[in-house]
């Protein structure tokens, strides 16, 4: 959770002198070493943006007359962007936030992890074949560096092994930190960076390297660009080839994580050394919580991805998982690639077999060695309560710690539900165990879904559905009997893909006139490369050289490796570029040929998904791309509510004379040229215009017809309907007329133009709602 504290932002706007940086901190420090602190407790890290490197600040001379004095000073970020972390009281972060140039100060935010087949099942589910050779591309040798800041690294890893591969790029300006267990012997020709950031508060040693500690990070970084390497399993299941959305792609890691969480003064620090070093592409699967409700001029990620935009960097983060109630997608700035979570085509099964020889079908992995038969008895939890004071009947269904009798379960299999949120399946099996229970099944659709990990110990996870039938079962016989299967796994699961249930969902918290999430790519049991001395991660002695995890931790890193294929094969493309053409290309169906749907059951919707699920093929031939520029972001601050003093501080490509305005609103957020179409406070008979533009990115001389997908009750028009670009006219601009006697709470549709070869797709989202 992200603290809470006080947040202040403030700018004048004066007349400036170029100087750097440290020499405005150097005089901020010495004036608060001159005036005595109003209290000398409370002091905490906080952070000082001042907004693009380039920026104008104060006149030298004066700052030239201070002593300097930096003992608080923390962090100082010059490359990409200009400020600096501090440890500060209250009433000096606020003094300080009242200084010419300051953007924003705030509290050092800590914010959260978001935490194989998947290549295979995304290549096997597109509709799009193009004539060409792009199939292969991401297996090429290719220069592109993804950056992925996270826990670290795990380099002997075999996905991060550089065989064959040519020398590291002569523009990497970047560097193999020295830490603990770690040194510039562990990079390689694909692990060519890493980098570690230490908490000024305290941090153990065992935290001061580039080193995985964790796992997440290794996890993340072999799904975007690990090397294939045959063989991989989880222990046996799973078998098959491991690899990342771009093997060829370079790597370079930035451990901001710890077990703890994530600071974002180290968040920021990478993004400055990450623009430095010269990388291509930034995976983010971390931020702050849906509650948060985060500001951009307060969000490290944000502001650090801002600035990355705008040196031509994509930035790829995680949605967060904190679905699947509305409004809780996170990383929602309009330069952030934003990526859903949805499942893959395999699933590993558990199943239940009732006596009779019925099976009912569960999830989740175990190694279980007990009879196949169904010989062991049947019970359900609240039968086997113990006779207690403190337990009740609901404690015991539920097989809550404390709750159950052993004499009752011992020898037997218990049929538990999981409507309590205080304890873990983890915690349940547990006491399972410890009572002498032989297996555990549990009710419950969200954990039937995304597997666990059970070990030797018998338990499974079955629907509710299914549970009712186990119940009936057990509630219909004197002496019910089963067992549990151990796991199997099974491809060609349908229907897949589907959102899953943790994955955040739209509308943004900031406002509803940006689609946000953009894209949805595999986030559902994910296997990827693991650190080999994870000891709680090791099953019978071996080695977890991989590991099963889901969120949309995954998802994101699949997208990177994506846009790194897309950056290799067209070098000059802009991050919008990129975007647009992954986000157009993107697919609404399943491997059953119907629409996408939610782990619920229901159709998916923009919400859910964004322009759809990640399509691995017709990205990099897009056809048609929508460019969002610098200014475009610029006029969002605007309607956004932003002022122009603060604007001006951020960019360091801002127009001269740039100002926002007069008639600045929200509404106007939804003209931004976007891949995508949201309106908000949509009225009846009262029509919205938005203008987009497209550039031809494909043939010189080729036209594009318009189509409609629309809700019955909404009228869209495209004019002109039709596309005519020659050799001389790469960009075109169309109109989209929204118009609705009596609209509905939610509209969802589409606009797709075709020239017969390339389909260019953007959702829309038309909403009553402010």
């Amino acid at each position: 959770m992200m603290e809470k504290k006080l947040v202040v932002e403030v700018s004048t706007n004066i007349k400036w002198f170029t100087i750097y940086l440290c020499f405005f901190v150097s005089l901020i420090m010495s004036e608060l070493a001159a005036e005595p602190s109003q209290t000398t407790t409370g002091n905490g890290i906080y952070i000082v943006y001042m907004g693009a490197s380039t920026a104008p600040r104060r006149d030298p001379a004066q700052l030239l007359l201070n002593t300097l004095k930096r003992k608080a000073v923390v962090r100082s970020y010059k490359h990409g962007f200009s400020g600096f972390a501090a440890r500060l009281s209250e009433e000096e972060a606020h003094s300080i936030a009242q200084k010419p140039g300051v953007v924003s100060v705030f509290p050092d935010p800590l914010l959260q992890l978001h935490t194989t087949r998947s290549w295979d099942f995304l290549k096997y589910q597109t509709d799009l074949k193009i004539d060409s050779s792009e199939s292969n591309s991401s297996s090429h040798q290719s220069d592109t560096v993804i950056g992925i800041l996270d826990t670290g690294i795990w380099p002997e890893a075999e996905s991060f092994n550089d065989k064959d591969m040519e020398a590291i790029p002569a523009r990497w300006n970047g560097t193999c930190m020295k830490g603990r267990n770690f040194d510039s012997s562990n990079c390689n020709r694909k692990l060519i960076g890493a980098r570690y950031y230490i908490d000024p508060r305290s941090e153990p040693t065992d935290y001061q390297t580039p080193r995985d500690l964790v796992g997440h990070g290794t996890h993340v970084a072999a799904t975007a660009a690990g090397n294939a390497v045959p063989g991989a399993s989880y222990y046996g299941l799973a078998v098959g080839t491991a690899k990342g959305g771009n093997p060829g792609s370079r790597i370079a890691v930035y451990r901001v994580c710890t077990p703890i969480g994530c600071r974002g003064s180290s968040i920021l620090a990478a993004f400055d050394d990450a623009i430095s070093d010269g990388v291509d592409v930034l995976s983010l699967s971390l931020g702050s919580s849906a509650a948060a409700g985060t500001q951009f001029s307060v969000d490290p990620i944000a502001i650090g991805a801002f600035h990355a935009f705008e040196k031509g960097i994509t930035v790829v983060c995680s949605a967060g998982n904190d679905g699947p109630d509305d409004r809780t997608v996170v990383n929602v700035a309009p330069w952030i690639f934003t990526v859903a979570a949805t499942s893959i085509d395999r699933d590993f099964e558990s199943n239940v077999v009732l006596g009779g020889n019925k099976i009912i079908k569960g999830g989740g992995i175990n190694f279980a060695d007990i009879q196949r038969s169904p010989v062991y008895p049947l019970i359900y939890g609240s039968a086997a309560k113990r006779n207690s004071g403190t337990s009740t009947e609901d404690d015991a269904r539920n097989c809550l710690p404390e709750s159950l009798d052993g004499d009752k379960i011992k020898g037997k299999i218990i049929l538990c539900e999981n409507k309590d949120y205080e304890y873990s399946p983890r915690e349940k099996l547990q006491e399972v165990k410890r009572l002498g229970g032989v297996g555990l099944i549990l009710i419950d659709d969200d954990v039937r879904a995304v597997v666990s990990t059970y070990g030797s110990f018998p338990m499974t996870a079955v629907t509710l559905k299914d549970g009712a039938d186990i119940l009936s079962y057990i509630n219909s016989n004197s002496n019910p009997v089963g067992t549990i299967l151990a796991t199997v796994s099974v491809t060609e699961y349908k229907p897949a893909p589907n959102v899953a249930y943790f994955s955040a969902r739209g509308p943004s918290y900031i406002t509803r006139n940006l689609l946000k999430p953009d894209i949805a790519a595999p986030g559902v049991n994910i296997l990827a490369a693991w650190p080999g001395n994870d000891t709680s991660a090791a099953f019978s002695g071996m080695d977890p050289a991989f590991n099963l995890l889901s969120g949309t931790s995954m998802s994101c890193p699949h997208v990177s490796g994506i846009v790194a294929t897309v950056k290799a094969l067209n070098p000059k493309w802009s991050p919008s570029a990129i975007r647009s053409a992954i986000m157009t290309t993107a697919s609404q169906t399943n491997n059953l040929k119907t629409p996408i749907t939610t782990n619920f059951g229901s159709i998916a919707t923009p919400y859910d998904y964004g322009a759809g699920e990640v399509n691995t093929v017709g990205s990099s031939q897009p056809g048609l791309v929508f460019e969002t520029e610098t200014i475009d972001y610029l006029q969002f601050l605007c309607n956004n509510g932003y002022d122009i003093t603060k604007i001006k501080l951020l960019s360091s490509t801002i127009p001269s004379g740039f100002s926002c305005p007069s008639n600045s609103s929200a509404d106007l957020i939804s003209n931004m040229n976007y891949p995508s179409i949201a309106i908000s406070n949509f009225k009846a008979k009262v029509s919205r215009t938005v203008i987009r533009t497209v550039t031809n990115v494909g043939e010189d001389e080729t036209n594009y017809s318009a189509t409609v997908d629309a809700p019955s009750g909404l009228d869209v028009k495209v004019i002109p309907d039709k596309l005519i670009f020659t050799k001389d006219g790469k960009k075109l601009s169309y109109q989209v007329i929204f118009t609705s006697g009596a609209p509905k709470d939610e509209m969802f549709g589409s606009i797709t133009w075709t020239n017969g070869k390339y389909k260019v797709r953007s959702p829309f989202v038309v909403t009553t709602e402010q």
